[in-house]
């Protein structure tokens, strides 16, 4: 499992291509970057004027998005989803501020919500997306498969910030 201070977790599953999650600060690092052979840097901080390590070869998509529940989340996710398969002969990493809500919750939705709810809290237990994102998730869901596949799409805050899935 994640370590809290683990450089980077890889979260692979529906698509064949290397996954990466993080934060900011990690997504900054050519050493990271180098490391993962990451192509394809999605950056959802909501921040655009990020300077990234120079690297040949490397893209980056901006999503701008703010952390809040109200945020249309929702209406990036095919356009991501997208993007990252473009993308599945090489490595892609997706990143926000803190790595704990919108770039997990873009994850979730790339690999299609349901069945990599609980393989990314595995990765990164220290996950906690909104409230408006799990509802978008959740509806995203609903719209691809007509229902909700699991039930249990709730994240409780355990100790310091920490997330469980149950």
């Amino acid at each position: 499992g994640f370590q809290r201070g683990s450089s980077l977790t890889c979260c692979s599953g529906a698509v064949s291509v290397g996954l990466f999650l993080s934060d900011l600060d990690l997504a900054l690092r050519l050493s990271v970057l180098t490391s993962r052979n990451i192509t394809l840097i999605i950056n959802s901080s909501g921040l655009e004027n990020v300077s990234y390590p120079l690297l040949d070869g490397l893209q980056v998509l901006h999503v701008p998005i703010q952390d809040q529940p109200h945020t249309p989340l929702r209406q990036c996710f095919d356009h991501v989803a997208e993007q990252i398969t473009q993308n599945q002969t090489r490595t892609t990493l997706v990143h926000c501020t803190a790595g704990r809500s919108r770039s997990p919750a873009l994850i979730m939705a790339c690999l299609k919500v349901s069945a990599s709810v609980k393989q990314v809290i595995e990765q990164r237990p220290f996950i906690r997306p909104n409230a408006g994102f799990w509802r978008q998730l959740m509806d995203y869901e609903r719209a691809l498969f007509g229902r909700n596949i699991y039930s249990h799409w709730q994240v409780t805050v355990v100790g310091h910030g920490y997330s469980r899935y149950f």
